[in-house]
């Protein structure tokens, strides 16, 4: 299957990553060069890690790579089957991509979002195949998370969900089907945990340390809040939230003051260097 990704970012690659790697002839579109080598650059890292673990042979690595391009021009996605978008999270942003994107594609083509929080019934309206138009939520790792969260949009057909329930599949995913709603399942439960733990470090209750330690040894989480949040990047979370507060028009989704100064600071977590914890450039 031809399929393209949008968006050479940590989610985008390793969408790109997991499609090429499972036999897919797969076309990576960014704004330039630059990015898409630091995006082929990333991919490779990551396959040599699984090479490494044995996990893949080197017939596997070659493989993958070879079906691996890059491109600057999304024309280059117009005999696409699946074009996959992973750019940031603005719906304008987005929108603008699809409204590039859908009079260049075939009429069977499915256009996906990897959205973690942006209505999906919204974006699939600013197409012409609103029936083919479909949520992928991916997770971060993506080369190794299993869960594709699918969120089907207000006209999503039938037809296009099982689809992408079969193409997930054969990308050694989990799928799991919820409906649009802000911030899906995945999210919608994530984020105010997130937001409350940040809350508590607000107010003084604990430090970073003991937050994120009394959440792993006493809730088995492999990663405390804080940690997790610094992973995620603190203008994703940010972001998220204020889909959710507004979306809902419920006061519990308030994001918290202290994460609203961090990120008009800059202090993003691992990709800054410096979020509830420092980290080496």
């Amino acid at each position: 299957m031809k399929v393209g990704v949008i968006g050479g970012g940590t989610m985008g690659n390793g969408i790109a990553h997991v499609f090429a790697q499972h036999g897919n002839e797969t076309t990576l579109v960014d704004v330039s060069d630059e990015a898409l080598k630091r995006a082929r650059t990333t991919v490779e890292k990551n396959l040599g890690r699984q090479l490494e673990k044995e996990k893949i042979s080197q017939d596997e690595f070659d493989a993958t790579l070879s079906r691996l391009k890059t491109s600057t021009a999304v024309g280059d996605l117009a005999d696409c089957e699946l074009v996959v978008e992973a750019i940031f999270e603005s719906f304008e942003a987005k929108k603008a991509i699809f409204q590039e994107l859908d009079p260049k594609l075939g009429s069977d083509a499915i256009l996906a979002s990897n959205t973690s929080s942006i209505s999906i019934t919204k974006l699939a309206a600013t197409t012409s195949r609103p029936d083919r138009f479909i949520g992928m939520h991916f997770m971060n790792p993506v080369p190794m998370m299993k869960l594709v969260e699918l969120i089907r949009g207000h006209e999503t057909s039938d037809t296009t969900c099982a689809k992408i329930v079969e193409i997930s599949s054969s990308l050694g995913k989990t799928p799991i089907e919820c409906n649009d709603s802000p911030g899906f399942v995945s999210n919608r439960v994530l984020l105010p945990m997130i937001n409350e733990a940040i809350f508590a470090l607000y107010e003084g209750v604990a430090t970073p340390e003991s937050i994120d330690g009394i959440m792993k040894l006493g809730m088995a989480h492999p990663m405390g809040p804080l940690a997790l949040a610094d992973f995620i990047g603190l203008d994703i979370c940010l972001n998220i939230l204020e889909v959710l507060h507004q979306g809902f028009g419920d006061p519990k989704y308030r994001p918290c003051p202290l994460l609203r100064k961090m990120v008009d600071a800059g202090q993003l977590g691992r990709k800054s260097g410096r979020g509830f914890y420092s980290y080496d450039a």
